[in-house]
């Protein structure tokens, strides 16, 4: 089995570029995985792949647990890793790429940008290599190489001064078949992804990487480290569509595990929330851009069927989800489920790991925030029982809640039971 964590040095350092290629080559047997709680990168996997991406999150879960979830997904002949921002980013909480694929076992193949540079690649690599003794660090990528001459030059002096680092190859700047690409995660053509990966793994030795990459996850283990939820004999209903699209795939298949009955709802369609559904889950994504108000605006007998399940019945809405619960975002109308007004502001309302009052982990990344949240609650804060801000709202009844937080639910089996 081959196992292998892409990384880097920083956004934006090709993790990206050489995870597309590396999928679609192997996309016949791979799974793939990301470190941390993107939702976006995911989506863009199990478009490539054709397999659903699992998230590896550290923060929101315990070591045990991201162990659980990796051999639990682990059902294919290759695992690929992604990780986060550059290689050590996040330690500070406990979930960088150094951090679970050193839990993992799982080897990385880091990606350096050599856009004019030489030496002082090697010295950025020894300075990665040293910061943390017991890294995983097997392999490197050279990106951005202007010429043959260039990767020469730099393939020699990494193994002059790291000789147990192995040089697996290099990515020509300024390919061709990237050159009217934004590969930031919009692809919408994917009959270029071949040619992507054709040009990006060209120059690569993708032998010596199968040959270093074949390597032995932590012993399986039969304990399940989460609480156990009982079979609920209820009917879920999931709204979840291109607009509600930030649904990680375990909670998806642990929803369907919890509840007898589950029912994915599409409000671009303008499906209609089942009358004998007892629980709808919205999930997060957009609702606040023009495209994505469009496709939903005149989706009638789905705003409709939610206000009347409200009623008597419950809902939990997260981000996006809390939004179309409220009265309006601007000049866009929402349901008016809740009473709550939202507005756009130009910069980051919230953006990384957050905590709730009651200590439960997760995170947060959003540009909309109440205009008036007097009769919000649950402040997020940066640091367990710190002081936060508000971030959820509820009805009189207290039977529909809304909140900013994104996070995990097979570890957090107490939130099911309070809003389930």
């Amino acid at each position: 089995m081959l196992n292998l964590c892409v990384s880097g040095t920083s956004s934006n350092s090709g993790k990206t570029i050489l995870t597309t290629a590396l999928l679609y080559h192997f996309k016949e047997s791979v799974r793939p995985f990301k470190i941390g709680p993107d939702y976006i990168d995911p989506q863009f996997h199990q478009k490539v792949s054709g397999t659903p991406s699992i998230n590896l999150d550290s923060f929101i879960m315990n070591e045990a647990q991201v162990q659980w979830i990796y051999q639990n997904y682990s059902t294919k002949d290759v695992s690929i890793l992604e990780g986060v921002m550059g290689f050590y980013d996040g330690d500070d909480k406990g979930c960088s790429a150094y951090s679970v694929s050193k839990l993992l076992n799982v080897p990385t193949v880091l990606l350096l940008d050599c856009k004019g540079s030489y030496i002082t690649i090697s010295a950025v690599l020894k300075g990665l290599l040293t910061y943390k003794k017991d890294n995983t660090i097997k392999a490197v990528v050279l990106n951005h190489v202007s010429s043959v001459m260039h990767y020469t030059l730099i393939k020699n002096i990494i193994n002059k001064d790291h000789p147990n680092i192995i040089v697996l190859g290099w990515i020509q700047k300024e390919l061709s078949s990237l050159s009217d690409t934004h590969l930031g995660l919009d692809l919408e053509d994917l009959s270029k992804i071949e040619n992507i990966s054709k040009d990006v793994l060209e120059n690569i030795d993708l032998t010596l990487l199968e040959s270093f990459a074949k390597t032995n996850v932590i012993k399986k283990t039969d304990e399940y480290p989460f609480e156990i939820l009982q079979k609920q004999k209820k009917h879920l209903s999931i709204v979840y569509d291109e607009n509600f699209s930030f649904l990680y795939q375990d909670n998806l298949l642990f929803l369907k595990e919890v509840f007898e009955k589950v029912t994915i709802i599409n409000p671009t369609n303008d499906e209609a929330i089942p009358i004998d559904c007892d629980i709808v889950y919205i999930c997060g994504g957009y609702v606040e851009t023009v495209k994505a108000y469009e496709n939903i605006k005149d989706s009638h007998n789905f705003k409709n069927s939610l206000i009347s399940h409200a009623k008597t019945k419950k809902i939990y809405a997260e981000c996006a989800g809390l939004i179309y619960l409220g009265k309006n975002v601007d000049e866009k109308e929402m349901s008016g489920i809740l009473n709550v007004s939202f507005t756009l502001t130009p910069k980051f309302t919230r953006l990384g790991y957050y905590y709730n009052e009651k200590n439960i982990k997760g995170h947060s990344f959003h540009y909309s925030k109440a205009i008036d949240d007097t009769n919000g609650f649950d402040k997020l804060s940066k640091k367990p029982n710190g002081m936060g801000k508000v971030a959820a709202w509820e009805n009189e009844s207290k039977n529909v809640f809304g909140t900013y937080l994104h996070t995990m639910f097979r570890n957090n089996i107490k939130l099911l039971k309070d809003k389930f």
